[in-house]
């Protein structure tokens, strides 16, 4: 593998926090202060509104539903509509750099799909695209959502794969605004399923697609570099292995 990165393995944390966590990786991304990030963890239960138009029109339950379910609105700066992020969802949010070639968006956004479609078919999950419409599916039902951003070609955001979460709370809205499709999970489609698994062959589908080499580091190690990168201490690239 070309390159050296970090992988942060999180439980289930709130989407502003992890938002705001982004923001400073990327930033410190694009200074060279940290090198290629991959972030794995799951959401508190909340609707996210991307960037575009009208997506705030397909949240279709009154703020009394969503006090009652514990479920939080957020405006994010990602590209799509609104989706569902909750327990049972596995959140992959890459914080890398595109260079050369690699400077594609609809390129990256194929390579993030790729992703969910080769873990899937490592637990006997046939999953597709629709050209039609971004994310991976099982025959009708979308069980993998996209949702990305490039600053400075360095991206943030990502996608999520359906593990065990509650399907339920995906009636509330029109999932990315598609009307004649369903939602789907592997556990609804193997009954039982290793959370832990997937995430381990997400990681490893990751190394291999985008040829990074992950060390598992804490939040605490990185924002210390991002920390010391700012106070002029150290600078430090680690885009390239030995």
């Amino acid at each position: 593998m070309g390159r050296k990165g970090y992988c942060i393995e999180l439980e289930v944390c709130s989407y502003d926090e992890i938002l705001h966590l982004q923001e400073t990786l990327n930033r410190a991304r694009q200074l060279g202060a940290i090198p290629d990030t991959l972030l794995l963890l799951e959401h508190q239960p909340c609707f996210t509104i991307g960037r575009k138009k009208g997506s705030s029109n397909h949240l279709l339950v009154s703020q009394q539903v969503l006090d009652e379910q514990h479920i939080k609105v957020f405006e994010s700066n990602r590209g799509g509509d609104i989706t569902y992020h909750g327990p049972g969802q596995l959140i992959c949010y890459p914080i890398i750099g595109l260079t050369g070639v690699q400077k594609d968006v609809h390129a990256y956004a194929n390579k993030m799909e790729e992703l969910l479609i080769r873990t899937l078919a490592c637990f006997g999950i046939a999953a597709t695209r629709k050209k039609e419409y971004p994310g991976v599916w099982v025959e009708d039902q979308k069980i993998g959502a996209i949702g990305i951003a490039i600053r400075k070609w360095v991206t943030m955001h990502g996608v999520s794969l359906n593990v065990c979460p509650n399907l339920t709370h995906f009636s509330f809205i029109v999932p990315c605004g598609i009307t004649s499709l369903g939602v789907t999970s592997m556990s609804r489609i193997l009954e039982t399923v290793d959370s832990r698994a997937v995430r381990r062959q997400l990681r490893k589908q990751f190394e291999e697609l985008f040829e990074i080499q992950t060390e598992l580091v804490s939040v605490e190690r990185i924002k210390e570099m991002v920390h010391y990168a700012e106070t002029g201490m150290v600078s430090c690239s680690g885009t390239q292995s030995g």
